[in-house]
């Protein structure tokens, strides 16, 4: 592009901003490419930005894997190393946005900001809301501010941590929203607006080097612990998201103790806004009472994130005090 004065990679990976309707069906399915994304965004030719186009993948978020996102983060790496690049975008699916920025932020170990989009209304429905949100993507990814902010998500012009976003609607074009922390600027008027510091970073941690299976299992009123002893023998490492700052039915324990004897058991809170707690109840089954038979308190790490961080650090072969420790610094 002449005139440009920076320079952004964008990573297309599918999802409902990509989508567009399959006449077999008569439902959206992963179909426009990468340069098709970046053609139907208005006025961004005119922004001296050099894009660097990578059709990556082309399927809906809910299929993407933890092999799709350890290539993708290989594959930045090796854009970043080459330099020339102030920033990269990733556009997919929302249903695993969160998921897929805190997966890279773990791992991403440049100061180029990498900001992950994408879109709540598919480009056959009245107001598709995509070539906004890849706009101000783009404005971000390019813009020295961000340098060194690690893995964003850039929505509704809002501009989120990897570490704090969560998805908080099914349909709305406002859908994501960071709890406790609220969004840590805004795009306007063609430029980042901070309200605030950038977030503080705790990686990079090394690439996964063997594959490790984390489970996820979350407490229910009137669990009675079938389910969760069937975890026992299927699973490297195990994530409860349990009721409220880390309680779990009395009837419980017994699998869960069994189940820490054996494998690392992290505790999280299924609200997914504010901390697990350490030291304040004390009858069987809460915090207290699981952190002494051994559960690791996972602060106030989601659910989603806790199980994110324990599969890191379980597919480099970490130990239990290993993974305690990380999830010390990670968590608060």
């Amino acid at each position: 592009m002449v005139g440009a004065t920076r320079t952004v990679a964008v990573y297309s990976l599918g999802g409902t901003i990509a989508m567009t309707a399959d006449p077999a069906t008569g439902g959206v399915v992963p179909a426009l490419s990468a340069h098709d994304l970046l053609a139907a965004v208005p006025g961004l030719a005119g922004r001296g930005i050099d894009l660097r186009v990578h059709d990556f993948r082309r399927v809906p978020g809910a299929s993407l894997t933890f092999e799709d996102l350890t290539e993708l983060g290989a594959a930045i790496g090796r854009t970043l190393d080459g330099g020339g690049v102030d920033g990269v975008v990733i556009t997919q699916g929302t249903d695993t946005i969160e998921e897929t920025a805190f997966y890279l932020d773990l791992h991403h170990g440049h100061d180029q900001p990498v900001i992950v989009t994408g879109a709540m209304r598919n480009p056959t429905m009245a107001g598709p809301d995509g070539p906004a949100n890849l706009y101000a993507a783009v404005v971000a990814a390019a813009d020295p501010q961000l340098h060194g902010a690690g893995a964003l998500v850039v929505l509704n012009d809002e501009i989120h941590a990897a570490r704090h976003v969560r998805k908080s609607h099914t349909t709305s074009p406002a859908a994501f929203a960071s709890p406790g922390t609220g969004p840590i600027g805004r795009v306007a008027e063609d430029r980042v607006r901070l309200a605030g510091p950038l977030p503080r970073r705790f990686g990079p941690l090394a690439p996964p080097n063997r594959d490790a299976r984390v489970g996820l299992y979350t407490v229910c009123l009137g669990d009675d612990g079938t389910l969760l002893a069937a975890w026992d023998g299927s699973c490297d490492g195990l994530v409860v998201a349990a009721f409220g700052v880390g309680h779990v039915p009395q009837r419980l324990v017994e699998s869960i103790d069994r189940l820490a004897a054996s494998i690392p058991v992290v505790l999280a809170s299924r609200i997914g806004n504010g901390p697990v707690l350490t030291s304040t109840y004390g009858f069987p089954g809460s915090e207290k009472d699981l952190i002494n038979r051994g559960l690791i308190p996972a602060g106030d790490l989601g659910p989603y994130q806790a199980r994110l961080l324990l599969q890191a650090l379980l597919a480099q072969h970490a130990d239990r005090e290993t993974i305690t420790k990380q999830f010390a610094v990670f968590a608060h």
